[in-house]
């Protein structure tokens, strides 16, 4: 057993070492809030709002062993493994919109898989957690099994938390995919609308709302190509994996939502760091006592 697991963490995710003071100056003081919401609730649901390569999966990971420390049992969801595979979102395509079929907005996750998850953790029942596989664009056909009662549930996503838009705020297009494939409205109004129904249904549900705030959307295609290099480097024969092209018109199936998050979230979110273009916070934060 190691007697230093933040250190076996720094090491499995390829940190420096210095990645420590980070640890120290913001995640530690993260875990301590949630610690005290447990004085006043267990189990509780945190959700971490933010885009893609911003560091939502490590800050779990880094989580999850702090609040051992508090002697809290915590487990990480990602809205990621609640994406519907290929043939649901086919069906989406051809019944509702063809862009439905791209994974990204909401109506492309399944909500209530979410709120089962939920239940199962507020009766303190074991949890099974799916998971994604973002190399075969498809869910994985196993769940990860967690021994209940768990105390704090780590709900990571993009979209985590994020308000429905204003309906006027649909009408412009904001980028060439939406320009030339949803030029009458309907992919982003019926995403819309889901967001103000089963989304937040899901959503209500979080006690506490974290945000992990990138400097702008540039920021998500340079973190969102790291992630796209690291996973090439590790599988390259995996059948989801996008050049440059690809990807360029990937991300902007998030555009919209990720320039809405950033502009409306950070005066919703409870506690919001500001994520620096070497994919770590720096200071001021919001909603902490220390950091």
């Amino acid at each position: 057993m190691n007697d230093d697991p933040v250190a076996a963490l720094i090491a499995q995710h390829r940190l420096p070492g210095t990645y420590r003071m980070v640890v120290d100056r913001y995640w530690r003081p993260l875990a301590d809030e949630i610690a005290r919401q447990t004085d006043r609730k267990n189990p509780v649901i945190v959700g971490i709002n933010g885009a893609q390569g911003s560091g939502k999966s490590t800050l779990c990971a880094f989580l999850e062993v702090l609040l051992d420390e508090h002697g809290l049992k915590a487990a990480t969801l990602s809205l990621d493994d609640l994406y519907l595979g290929k043939a649901d979102r086919q069906r989406l395509a051809e019944q509702v919109h063809p862009l439905f079929a791209t994974r990204g907005v909401p109506g492309t996750h399944a909500p209530a898989r979410g709120l089962a998850i939920f239940d199962d953790l507020a009766a303190g029942r074991n949890l099974a957690l799916p998971r994604f596989d973002k190399g075969t664009d498809e869910p994985l056909n196993v769940t990860e099994r967690i021994e209940g009662p768990v105390d704090v549930l780590l709900f990571e996503g993009w979209c985590v938390g994020c308000p429905p838009q204003a309906d006027m705020d649909l009408l412009q297009p904001v980028n060439r995919l939406e320009q030339g494939e949803d030029s009458d409205g309907v992919w982003r109004s019926v995403a819309n609308i889901w967001l103000k129904g089963d989304y937040a249904a899901l959503f209500a549900r979080l006690d506490l709302l974290v945000m992990l705030a990138v400097d702008g959307f540039d920021a998500v295609l340079a973190n969102r190509q790291r992630q796209e290099d690291r996973l090439r480097a590790t599988r390259p024969d995996a059948p989801g994996l996008m050049d440059q092209a690809a990807l360029a018109r990937f991300c902007q199936h998030y555009e919209r939502l990720t320039r809405h998050m950033l502009a409306a979230l950070p005066d919703q979110a409870d506690i919001v760091f500001r994520i620096g273009p070497d994919q770590t916070p720096h200071g001021p934060v919001k909603g902490l006592a220390s950091g």
